[in-house]
């Protein structure tokens, strides 16, 4: 479905303006011409002058005007049909001050201007405006410094809310598309726990309640309960504007059965590639739970935003890591923990600590600076696995 642009509102009202101001110049050529040394020029610049107010409110309000083209065309004519003045009005109207033959005609082209391209091309098309009205009057007086400052601030003001309703109409897009993605989301996470998750719960379950073999089964079970809800956590981002996504939602659909996730009442927007790291982070953490904590471990899911940083706690109840694990792991090639935990964190310059001991459990707490680069990636390790 085709977007309906932001700003037509604003070309409805350049175009409003157009035709007030055009009755505005009639009225002066009217109250003026006795006193014009050319009255008969004077009507036949009116004309044109209707002409051109004719074809660009038509252009305007039809969107085949809405070009740069156009929009300055419509500048330079402007300013062509305001310099007929110099041989309309008579040395004594020019004298006095007296209306040009555009009148305030000649505002609506920096507004045109400022709709279609923002502050600066309104602001610029003002000076151009009000350069033809100093040559028109031969002098820089202080009413044409005046009509300056107003083309001038009036391109800006338009320029401004010109950008301003795009901006706002792009927002709302994202938002909506946000919103269908995370209810699409929704629905399939709903479907997958109604369905494979329980069923994989309860083989994980079965499994352990058996022994043996069976167990091993559990184990394979859990692992891929993990990885499934790590898979929907993953989901295409559901990221703003500014290019950054609520971590929460990406962790909360971890929870299971063994798995409590806790985040704050608050959104945690971090940028989109640093939230997909995180989620894949706290992933492997599960897996490692899963694989090494032994039955019925249960595992934590703490996320907490302190401004400056945000933390993240996995904790497990299991067997805990005998000390000198990891360095073993390392030694015999087996760098799984090193390289996707420690490895993602250093990447995000964080901080990633590791108190364990046996029998009491593990806990991993990664800190991560919200400006990349913030701090350099340290190891405080109580114990490996």
């Amino acid at each position: 479905m085709q977007r309906s642009d932001a700003t037509t509102p604003l070309w409805s009202s350049v175009a409003i303006l157009r035709l007030v101001t055009f009755g505005f110049a009639v009225v002066a050529v009217f109250v003026h011409q006795d006193r014009y040394q050319r009255p008969q020029l004077a009507w036949i610049v009116l004309g044109l002058i209707a002409v051109w107010t004719a074809f660009t409110v038509s252009a305007y309000l039809m969107k085949f005007g809405r070009r740069v083209a156009v929009v300055w065309t419509d500048v330079a004519v402007t300013c062509a049909l305001m310099y007929t003045s110099v041989w309309i009005l008579s040395p004594q109207q020019m004298e006095d001050i007296a209306p040009l033959i555009t009148t305030v005609w000649a505002s609506e082209p920096p507004i045109a201007a400022a709709v279609l391209n923002g502050r600066t091309a309104g602001v610029l098309a003002g000076v151009v405006v009000a350069i033809a009205t100093g040559f028109t009057r031969g002098a820089l007086t202080t009413d044409v410094t005046r009509d300056a400052v107003l083309l001038m601030g009036s391109g800006f003001v338009v320029g401004l809310a010109s950008v301003t309703a795009r901006r706002a109409q792009e927002r709302m897009a994202q938002a909506a598309r946000v919103e269908a993605a995370t209810a699409e989301r929704e629905r399939l996470a709903r479907n997958i726990h109604d369905s494979v998750l329980q069923v994989l719960a309860r083989v994980r379950k079965r499994g352990n309640e058996l022994g043996g073999e069976a167990a091993e089964l559990a184990r394979l079970a859990g692992e891929q309960e993990v990885a499934l809800r790590s898979l929907v956590a993953a989901a295409p981002p559901d990221s703003t504007d500014d290019g950054t996504t609520d971590l929460r939602s990406r962790l909360q659909v971890m929870e299971t059965g063994t798995v409590q996730v806790s985040v704050p009442g608050t959104a945690v927007q971090l940028p989109e590639t640093t939230v997909t790291e995180l989620t894949s982070l706290v992933s492997e953490a599960l897996v490692n739970v899963a694989r090494h904590a032994g039955d019925g471990a249960r595992a934590w899911v703490l996320l907490e935003d302190l401004g400056d940083e945000v933390v993240i706690s996995v904790r497990d109840d299991g067997a805990g890591i005998p000390a000198g694990r990891l360095d073993q792991a390392a030694s015999d090639g087996r760098l799984g923990v090193a390289r996707s935990i420690r490895g993602r964190v250093a990447d995000l310059g964080g901080t990633i600590t590791l108190e364990t001991a046996p029998g009491a459990g593990t806990e991993w707490e990664i800190r991560i600076p919200r400006e990349p680069g913030g701090r350099k990636a340290r190891h405080r390790m109580g114990g490996g696995r």
